[in-house]
């Protein structure tokens, strides 16, 4: 059966696709949480900075805002792509249990073939011994 071959092939793309979507996704959480650090290395530079320097401690409101608004950004992100993440997760779960599926499906049928070939060469190696049987009684029976 060729074309359980070809389903199982089909999924086993899909569930490599799956995962590098997931890869991806994970990977891009990865960037927006150091992008957010890095925003709170920056934000604690400046007040440093500003607090140090009055000339500079003018601007540094600006700045806040900037970045007040920039972190709310990035924490939307990250929310967004953790909840992205959570479903490729479970599309990758049930893609896997699916190609599962298809694979004992398919080592049943492989299972099933073997054992009808087992019982086939069973009953021709039966056959074959009985008609050995029958011409060592014959010839024995006509040579006696």
């Amino acid at each position: 059966m060729n074309s359980l071959k070809t389903v199982i092939r089909l999924h086993k793309w899909q569930l490599d696709e799956k995962r590098r979507a997931l890869a991806d996704l994970q990977n891009l959480g990865d960037r927006l949480r150091s992008e957010a650090e890095k925003l709170e290395q920056e934000i604690l530079h400046e007040q440093e900075t500003a607090l140090a320097n009055g000339e500079v401690a003018f601007g540094y409101a600006n700045f806040a805002r900037a970045a007040r608004d920039r972190r709310h950004r990035l924490a939307d992100s990250i929310r967004e792509v953790e909840r992205q993440i959570t479903v490729a997760t479970e599309a990758m779960a049930e893609a896997f249990q699916e190609l599962k599926r298809y694979e004992l499906a398919e080592e049943e049928r492989l299972r099933r073939e073997k054992e009808k070939l087992k019982r086939r060469e069973a009953a021709l190696l039966d056959e074959t011994a009985l008609i050995g049987f029958r011409r060592r009684q014959q010839e024995s029976g006509t040579g006696a």
